[in-house]
């Protein structure tokens, strides 16, 4: 569906704009030929990812280039296992606080979390993620220390996660697992245009269920129930 080029070195000529023929650079550089095209995303890694996902996608859907009788299914893994939320200035999980980390990256967790590589792994079919699951955290004092990193002191981590450390007290085998998507899956196969085409109750754009009326009402004791409290704007 045509060529992915990444940036050369920052020395060449036509990325210092300091002179020389800068297309004839770039055609060279990346090899370009008659009927290539380039296309140019300049943000933060992430946005650039996301933005040329969306973009080949929608051109490979219009060229008619995606070749629907074709499976090519890949694993994805090595997943980072924090993320910084600029927004919260904190560190967050990228999969959940639960998910351990490659054991040769573990020093690295309190002095370099952002190069700290997770355990966890996504299962992809043409393009959709069809599966997900990890390898979690069986260590009370490797737990600890993610909770340290992810901001969550000693008490909360005692009052929300107690029953969880305490466990590993008592030892806990290494574990882990997957969840496939088989409505996914079937979309797919079916050549759907959405999920809601292949499930047996799909879920509105508006987020209702037209089977059980969700959402409804809720009494005081459901509320009582979970500890929650509504209060009015």
């Amino acid at each position: 569906m045509g060529r992915s080029r990444r940036r050369g070195d920052s020395g060449d000529p036509c990325w210092r704009g300091d002179g020389g023929d800068s297309r004839q650079v770039i055609e060279k550089k990346l090899g370009v030929e008659v009927g290539d095209l380039l296309l140019f995303v300049a943000d933060k890694p992430e946005t650039v990812n996301t933005v040329l996902s969306q973009l080949r996608t929608y051109l490979g859907e219009k060229l008619n280039q995606k070749g629907q009788d074709i499976y090519q299914f890949v694993w994805v893994t090595q997943f980072p296992l924090l993320e910084y939320n600029n927004d919260e200035k904190k560190f967050c999980a990228m999969h959940h606080p639960f998910t351990s980390p490659y054991e040769e990256d573990i020093g690295r967790i309190s002095t370099e979390p952002l190069s700290v590589r997770a355990r966890s792994y996504d299962l992809v079919l043409n393009g959709i993620e069809i599966g997900g699951g990890s390898i979690r955290i069986h260590r009370r004092e490797l737990q600890t220390e993610m909770f340290k990193v992810l901001g969550i002191d000693e008490e909360e981590a005692r009052d929300k996660f107690g029953f969880l450390l305490d466990a590993f007290e008592y030892g806990a085998p290494p574990h882990g697992g997957i969840a496939l998507g088989l409505d996914r899956l079937v979309m797919l196969l079916c050549n759907a245009k959405s999920i809601r085409d292949v499930i047996a109750f799909p879920k509105t754009q508006k987020a209702t269920c037209i089977m059980t009326g969700a959402p409804t009402h809720v009494s005081p004791g459901q509320l009582k129930e979970l500890s929650l409290k509504l209060t009015k704007n």
